[in-house]
Parts: structure tokens; C-alpha cells; sequence
């Protein structure tokens, strides 16, 4: 039950937030491997984005990849939340004094995140192609034409279905230890000092929106990568053609666009994240407190 809980909590979240995952996504891939100034900057910021895709794209193209997302919210968060909740509930997380030990809160969180991304993997990958896909006057990054699982796998086999899989493990390990940690620490420390009663939905929506800032500072240059080594185009064997790896992002990015180009679409990213972060996390924590006191 905890597992179904948590997806349904996260594509709950998902539907708020993934046209802000469109933007994010577009945003990182502007300008990928230029030099700051030598290119057209189509999207200036967040809200120029949002307006730029809607009137040349069309409102609807802010709901690209909407299937892809649900599905891989479902299957990464379920399993990530899911697996974290259980242990949580179990007192593993727990020192003798009954306080969250956070070394504990953020490996358990890390490992959930790792399993659940890795598994997901290939369900992101199609959803980042689909978000990326733009007309061509606001076109960003490598613009691939497929719609599905099933055309990576007939040109590229299995294997090629976790391309990138590896670049994503390290934004997941970072991104979920980071948030389960603080949002587990700060809900016991404004327990701790009475802030708001135990049961309270401030208590997890203010958790929540720490939680949401740590992570967006901790994940985003991980994201970049992630985003990059999806997106980038392939040889008839499905190698990538721009990075070798997860290193090789990120010094190619440092290279030519500079120490903030890891931090590209960080805006976005907030904006994106911090929802999404705050609405799973919220969702997730209320669930929890219905079923373990009106169903268990």
C-alpha cells in the first residue's frame, strides 16, 4: 500500500508540474556546448518560456510528455517513497533517543532513489525526447522524431532502451538523499520544539519547502547531465556522439560555457521542482497519515 501511495502522490504532483518540466528541459539544452553570447537565446527565462512555447508551439505542447512522466512518477517515486516510508516506519531510521539519524534518512533515500530511477530509466529517457521536440524556429538541442519505447528498441535493441541510465544515477542518489534527509530532519526538528502539532499539514508543507530548496541546489548540475546525455544524438549503435560520460559533461559544459552552464535553467528547475517537491512530499505525508489512521 505504501508503494501505490506514493505514486499516485507523485503523479499527483506531476500534473502540476510538468510544463514546467518542458521549460527546464529546453532551458538546459539552449546553447549546449556554445560559448556564452554566440548563440540565439530563445528562451530568456522561465516565464519568456512559457510564453514562447505557447505561442509558437502551442498551449498543449506544455504538456509534452505527459504520459512518459506520469508513468515514470509512478514507477521511480513509488518505489522511491514506497521503499523509504517502510523503513521509516520500521524505526530504522531512528537513534536510541528516537530522533532521525540523517546519515541514515539520506543512504536509504539515495538507495530507494538509485533503484527506482534505474529501473525508470528508459520511460525518462522517451519523456525528455518529447519535451525537447519543438518547431524549428524555437528548437533546442538534438530534435529526435521517434514517439515510444518500441522505436529505441528496434533500432538500438534492449541495451539502448538504458542509455544515459548512468547519468541519471548520480541527479537521483544526490536529489532524493538530499530531499528525504531534510525533509525528514526538519519535520522532527519543528516537532521537536513544538512548532506546529505532529499531525499538522503546515508541519509537512513547511518540511516540504526546505526539503524543495535544498535539493534544487544539490541536483541541478546533475540534472544538466542527465538531460544532455539523454538527448544527445547516437551512431547506428547506439553510442553517443557528443559525451563519453558523466565526467565528460561536465567538463565539456565547464569548458565552453562556463561554471554557470551547469547551473542552466536552475530557475526552471526550482520552479519545477520546488512544486513538485512540495506537492509529492505533501501528498505522500497525507496519505500516509489517512491510511495509518483511518484504514491500519
Amino acid at each position: 500500500m505504501d508503494f501505490l501511495m506514493s505514486g499516485l502522490a507523485a503523479c499527483g504532483a506531476c500534473l502540476f508540474t510538468n510544463p514546467l518540466e518542458v521549460v527546464k528541459t529546453r532551458m538546459q539544452l539552449q546553447g549546449e556546448l556554445q560559448s556564452p553570447g554566440t548563440y540565439q537565446r530563445h528562451y530568456k527565462n522561465v516565464f519568456h518560456a512559457f510564453i514562447t512555447i505557447g505561442k509558437v508551439d502551442g498551449l498543449a505542447a506544455l504538456q509534452k510528455g505527459l504520459a512518459p512522466a506520469l508513468l515514470y512518477q509512478f514507477l521511480m517515486n513509488g518505489i522511491r517513497l514506497g521503499t523509504y516510508g517502510l523503513v521509516e516506519a520500521g524505526g530504522y531510521l531512528h537513534t536510541a533517543e528516537g530522533t532521525v539519524n540523517p546519515a541514515l534518512s539520506a543512504a536509504t533515500g539515495a538507495l530507494a532513489g538509485i533503484t527506482g530511477a534505474y529501473l525508470g530509466s528508459p520511460i525518462y529517457m522517451v519523456k525528455t525526447h518529447l519535451q525537447a521536440q519543438a518547431a524549428s524556429e524555437i528548437a533546442v538541442g538534438y530534435q529526435y522524431k521517434h514517439q515510444a519505447l518500441t522505436d529505441i528498441a528496434q533500432k538500438h535493441g534492449l541495451v539502448g532502451l538504458w542509455r544515459g541510465a548512468m547519468g541519471c544515477l548520480p541527479r537521483v542518489f544526490v536529489g532524493s538523499s538530499t530531499q528525504l534527509c531534510t525533509f525528514s530532519s526538519t519535520k522532527d526538528f519543528m516537532t521537536q520544539w513544538e512548532i506546529f502539532p505532529p499531525q499538522s499539514w503546515k508541519l509537512t508543507l513547511v518540511a516540504s519547502m526546505v526539503s524543495s530548496i535544498a535539493v534544487v541546489l544539490a541536483m541541478t548540475p546533475f540534472d544538466v547531465v542527465s538531460t544532455r546525455l539523454y538527448n544527445q544524438p547516437t551512431d547506428a549503435q547506439g553510442k553517443g556522439l557528443m559525451y563519453r560520460g558523466i565526467l565528460d559533461v561536465l567538463l565539456q559544459t565547464a569548458r565552453t560555457e562556463g561554471i554557470f552552464g551547469m547551473y542552466k535553467g536552475i530557475g526552471a528547475s526550482y520552479f519545477r521542482l520546488g512544486p513538485h517537491t512540495i506537492l509529492s512530499l505533501f501528498f505522500w505525508d497525507q496519505l500516509r497519515i489517512l491510511y495509518y489512521t483511518y484504514i491500519k
